[in-house]
């Protein structure tokens, strides 16, 4: 979820709460769009961190000092020179727009008090932190909007500061009519959501669908639907209203909903439309940002780290593919060589009868009684000279066909390597992981060997660490070389092995520590199977085929790829991949 309008409003009314009557003691710019104050109040110092990044526009508390340039750009010297030691006297949100207000009052250069206004716009792509004086006017900001690039305002020294109007969206906080509200039900024929969304100003789409799911209204029924008609339509509009008090009363509960262990929403309320999720809550809407966006942070770096070795294994994959396709079609070739062999020996047979010149002959069909087969002759050719035409051809075929059955197996076990290598990269969580990976791509010929320093480790990253509802340790490799450390280094004969059928994944190892290895519950294998589906390619289907056997069952080949095994017999299950019920834990 982006920060709409009500999560903006629990952060004004938190920000206001602790910042107010605070003196600003320090500025920094940590990022070209980022600016970090550090604020002593009675109580304490507290750092805000104002963030006008397009991708994660943001604003919160935090205990991080990040690091700064040594040379400070020209906007932090800016606000240095006019803010440094002011007084906050106000941290607010006008009506609810996506915008947060910092007034601060300060000694000019002739040492009168004057005010100042910091603006932080939280727009996506548009954000900006604009710096205003007490008359209304732009000193500065963190970036130049000219005329050039948009029509509707220039930001830039000099100019006027105003918010553009939102698309003539009403202001919930300042009163809807249920007239007003029941026209907007029914204009258009857009999703009673989207409706929501179009003309209320702070609503964000999922914020928008909770009204409705509170209201018992499907969000994606269309007004002019006989739905939009009823009399929930008034219960949408009282679930409106509710917000609205909510918000006046600063009643939040920050929270974060999370779908297999992963976050999947945060919001100011409690969210009843993700009811069957879990969820962790917040004491303040900063703690909630800094969590989600440090997750958040990590992902993208992740991705942008790994983006080179993702797009040479995608490339891989798909020359693999291409290559398999051509082989198969080759396979598919050779099965006419039967045939071909079959007209060799009726020519052998009953060719001494035909006359010469001929240009076929039907004879009698070999494996088919009763059934005959016309034979193509070439008329320039003895019987003798096209009966060992026939036998060339099906030699030479059965030759390609041995050749180009081992060319595809070793083909698909390439792809199947590969396949391997991308899925260790979707679940790569730290530059340990990528290094791995890459070592492997190097060592497995994909891509050009790099030096190595003396003392490197092969294996730095650990695997994923889980705890089972019933207290079983749960263990998952993050790539090939780490499910070969996993299953036969760290794991134990009694320990149980589960891999995902058909699927490329991770390893998962059941400790069975001092229990019976024959006598665990249920539960265990179940959550244990969920693991291996959800590290795997099925990850997101409703059931996938897992193997699962004791580790001891499981060989490793001689000069076998890393993570590839053997085993002769195991059980079987199918299960989804949802992990919701397990615990990760910091190791």
């Amino acid at each position: 979820m982006a920060l709409d309008g009500v999560t903006i409003a629990a952060l004004a009314a938190e920000l206001n709460g602790r910042l107010s009557g605070g003196r600003i003691s320090k500025i920094a710019q940590p990022e070209g769009d980022a600016i970090l104050l550090t604020i002593k109040t009675r109580e304490r110092s507290e750092r805000l961190l104002l963030s006008a990044n397009a991708s994660l526009p943001l604003a919160y508390l935090t205990e991080k000092n990040l690091v700064s340039p040594m040379t400070a750009p020209g906007f932090c010297m800016l606000l240095r020179k006019h803010l440094s030691g002011g007084r906050i006297l106000s941290v607010s949100q006008p009506g609810l727009e996506r915008v947060l207000q910092i007034r601060i009052e300060h000694l000019n250069e002739l040492g009168d008090q004057a005010e100042k206004l910091l603006s932080l716009e939280l727009m996506g792509k548009h954000s900006n932190l604009i710096f205003v004086d007490g008359d209304g006017c732009i000193i500065d900001s963190i970036k130049h909007i000219s005329a050039s690039v948009s029509t509707v305002r220039e930001v830039l020294p000099g100019r006027e500061y105003f918010i553009p109007n939102t698309a003539s969206k009403a202001d919930p906080l300042k009163g809807v009519s249920f007239e007003f509200f029941r026209s907007v039900t029914e204009e258009g024929s857009r999703s009673m959501a989207q409706a929501l969304t179009g003309r209320f100003l702070g609503l964000s789409p999922v914020m928008a669908s909770e009204l409705c799911f509170r209201a018992g209204i499907d969000p994606d029924a269309s007004t002019a639907s006989p739905e939009g008609d009823s009399g929930k339509v008034r219960q949408l509009y009282k679930e409106l209203c509710k917000l609205v008090e909510d918000i006046a009363n600063k009643r939040f509960s920050p929270v974060i909903y999370y779908d297999n262990g992963k976050p999947l929403e945060f919001a100011a309320l409690k969210l009843t439309q993700f009811g069957d999720l879990s969820y962790v809550n917040y004491s303040s809407v900063s703690s909630l940002l800094e969590a989600w966006y440090a997750e958040k942070n990590a992902y993208t770096r992740m991705r942008q780290r790994s983006a080179d070795l993702r797009k040479i294994v995608a490339t891989l994959i798909e020359r693999c593919a291409k290559k398999l396709d051509i082989q198969r079609k080759q396979l598919e070739d050779t099965e006419k060589k039967e045939r071909y062999r079959l007209y060799g020996e009726l020519i052998n047979t009953y060719g001494y009868g035909v006359e010469e010149g001929a240009s076929s002959f039907e004879a009698p069909d070999f494996y088919h009684e009763g059934e005959t087969l016309t034979v193509p002759l070439d008329p320039e050719l003895s019987m003798k000279e096209n009966a060992k035409h026939y036998f060339d051809r099906y030699g030479k075929l059965k030759r390609t066909e041995e050749a180009v059955t081992v060319l595809i197996a070793e083909t698909e076990e390439t792809l199947e390597h590969l396949m391997s290598i991308q899925n260790a990269l979707e679940i790569a969580e730290t530059e340990a992981d990528l290094s791995a990976i890459r070592r492997e791509l190097s060592e497995s010929g994909y891509i050009k060997k790099r030096s190595v320093s003396k003392g490197e480790a092969r294996f730095k990253s650990k695997p994923l660490h889980y705890r089972s509802s019933d207290g079983f340790d749960l263990y998952v490799g993050k790539n090939n070389y780490q499910n070969d450390e996993l299953t036969f280094r760290f794991a134990s004969s009694s320990d149980w092995w589960f891999h995902a059928k058909k699927f490329p994944g991770s390893h998962v190892i059941l400790h069975v520590g001092e229990h019976d290895p024959e006598n665990i519950p249920d539960r265990a294998f179940n959550e244990a199977g969920a693991l291996a589906a959800y590290y795997s390619k099925g990850r997101g289907q409703t059931r996938v085929e897992i193997d699962y056997v004791r580790k001891k069952e499981v060989k490793k080949p001689a000069g076998s790829r890393p993570g590839f095994v053997v085993y002769y017999t195991n059980y079987s299950m199918a299960i989804d991949s949802d992990i919701s019920a397990l615990t990760l834990l910091e190791d």
